[in-house]
């Protein structure tokens, strides 16, 4: 029986940080969340691709630059689909543009840079031998993905046009995309997951969710829409310490939200990255919060 596939069409799949000096933030990585990494490039090549693993599941990796990139660190977010090129045309005709064109990344995939219709920026991944992070919601690799956006209606028009996607809505304010099937694919591993999910609080729909949109203030005259990575770690806030003391900058300290306790931190090159650590008994912040939207 073939492997079933860990993805289904519309839903992050996949994280990369490219950066200026790879293999310092080789370093840099490793030494914080464990990874075993290794460059996957040929000999030959230019530049480097070095996959992080947990116990020989891929979680991540680390890149040089593209040769036609902005000169910054950034980490970055992949969204499967069934072809590049057809999501690429689809971004175009929902008025986001094409920063990379579609094109073949060895035999792993095909991928396209795109940016939605504020300026921010994804990846798509129509997959070959790469079929995404092996490994997720573990300490040390990917948990979450978030979408920043000053125009959140418009947000909702374009990604519900591109990917099909929905939003639900959270106690306090907070809004998640969903993609409608998605809890069913996952179900067929763990069926389950939607009275596990129920357990710890989660509203009615969770399952579906496969990223979270977040709305800029409109007082935030400094902050570009963009996505946001979230690495799930066993202590927000000894993983802050560590990265301070490995050269990164802890831009938000750590704080309780509602399930999650978690830290901004920024690598040595400047990428920025969130952890976060579960916590159950902070679902409390949330109907506390709930509570106050309700009452204004």
């Amino acid at each position: 029986m073939p492997e079933r596939d860990r993805y289904i069409p519309g839903v992050p799949c996949w994280v990369d940080t490219t950066q200026p000096d790879p293999e310092a933030a080789v370093t840099f990585y490793s030494r914080l969340f464990g990874w075993d990494v290794a460059d996957v490039m040929p000999p030959e090549s230019e530049g480097k691709y070095f996959v992080a693993r947990i116990r020989d599941g891929d979680v991540a990796a680390v890149a040089s630059l593209p040769p036609a990139g902005p000169p910054m660190a950034a980490w970055n977010t992949y969204i499967w689909v069934d072809s590049a090129d057809e999501t690429a045309a689809t971004v175009v005709d929902a008025g986001g543009t094409t920063l990379m064109e579609p094109f073949d990344a060895e035999d792993a995939g095909r991928m396209a840079v795109l940016a939605d219709p504020e300026g921010a920026v994804f990846c798509i991944w129509q997959a070959k031998n790469h079929r995404g992070a092996a490994i997720v919601n573990e300490p040390g690799s990917v948990n979450f993905n978030g979408l920043h956006a000053r125009d959140v209606a418009r947000a909702k028009s374009f990604y519900g046009e591109v990917f099909g996607w929905t939003t639900l809505s959270l106690p306090g304010g907070a809004e998640m995309w969903t993609l409608p099937g998605y809890g069913d694919h996952l179900a067929l591993d763990r069926p389950t997951i939607r009275e596990d999910m129920a357990a710890v609080g989660a509203p009615a729909g969770f399952e579906d969710v496969v990223a979270s949109i977040i709305q800029i203030p409109d007082d935030d005259s400094d902050t570009p829409p963009h996505w946001d990575v979230t690495f799930a770690v066993d202590d927000a806030d000894a993983i802050a310490e560590t990265a301070k003391e490995l050269g990164g900058r802890v831009l938000v300290a750590p704080v309780d939200a509602p399930w999650v306790r978690m830290t901004v931190i920024a690598d040595p090159q400047g990428a920025t990255f969130i952890a976060s650590t579960f916590v159950p008994e902070n679902k409390h912040l949330a109907d506390r919060a709930d509570a106050a939207v309700s009452a204004s």
